[in-house]
């Protein structure tokens, strides 16, 4: 339908991969940008396919808006711009989304952003930040912090008094991260996801796990840790999604799709 027209995936290891094949089966070429090696792996398979000729996989953090700017500008060079970015991002990986919104809204290059639906809370707990964890009653209690490495010194900061556990990814950095924020090593489990979150289930059993700490961030994950609490009678508390940055507008995967008809159509 749109052979010839290029297209800038940024994603990561959930929807990514399907979207881009979506893209790809209605014509489009598409450049995926992903984070590290490991995140590429899930695109594989994909672009080993049949459409994988029409796929280019980028591996590496970008440089801030200076860096979306050089590939934009590059592409243009070339004669095979970008007719349009897509954002389907983390929802809590906000300042590449800044960035990305920064970029575009100057140099006038359509953005989209894929919306992870939003939850309500049930059983949850649902506090503004990290900060707010110092009002759930924590203390003296097991806690399961699912919060990405990065978080979680100031996970442990903010929650004095607890029994901190932690799940980080199977990699350097973030067992670097975790060790850094004084979890004790028997209380840390480095693993990706299990597709039914039966290892989870059985982590949180295994250690007591009196109260898990996640992010709001929608899709299986969050479903995820929702179905493990319920399993295990345990308290959840999620970290409340962030903003979007001003003026952007989350979409479903099919509006996405519809959206990107009539942006290309007009190109």
């Amino acid at each position: 339908m749109h052979q010839g027209q290029r297209l800038w995936l940024l994603a990561g290891t959930g929807e990514g991969p399907l979207l881009a094949e979506r893209m790809l089966q209605r014509g489009w070429r598409v450049r995926v940008s992903v984070v590290t090696a490991a995140a590429a792996a899930a695109y594989r398979s994909l672009e080993a396919s049949s459409l994988g000729q029409a796929l280019e996989l980028a591996v590496g953090a970008l440089a801030g808006p200076a860096g979306i700017t050089a590939a934009l500008e590059q592409a243009r060079s070339h004669g095979d711009p970008f007719a349009a970015l897509i954002d389907a991002t983390h929802p809590f990986a906000r300042q590449i989304s800044h960035d990305l919104a920064t970029v575009c809204a100057d140099g006038g290059v359509p953005l989209l952003r894929l919306g992870r639906a939003l939850q309500q809370p049930g059983n949850a707990t649902v506090v503004p930040d990290l900060a707010g964890l110092q009002g759930c009653a924590l203390a003296g209690r097991s806690v399961l912090l699912a919060v990405g490495a990065r978080q979680l010194a100031a996970a442990v900061t903010c929650t004095p008094g607890a029994r901190h556990h932690a799940r980080v990814l199977p990699a350097p950095a973030a067992l670097q991260q975790a060790l850094v924020a004084g979890l004790d090593p028997a209380r840390l489990a480095a693993l990706r996801p299990s597709r039914d979150f039966s290892i989870e289930t059985a982590l949180v059993r295994r250690w007591a796990i009196h109260a898990i700490v996640c992010r709001q961030s929608g899709g299986p994950i969050e479903a995820g840790w929702r179905l493990v609490s319920q399993r295990c009678g345990c308290q959840l508390v999620l970290l409340a999604r962030p903003a979007e940055p001003h003026a952007v507008v989350p979409l479903s995967e099919p509006a996405l799709l519809a959206r990107l008809d009539t942006v290309l159509a007009r190109g």
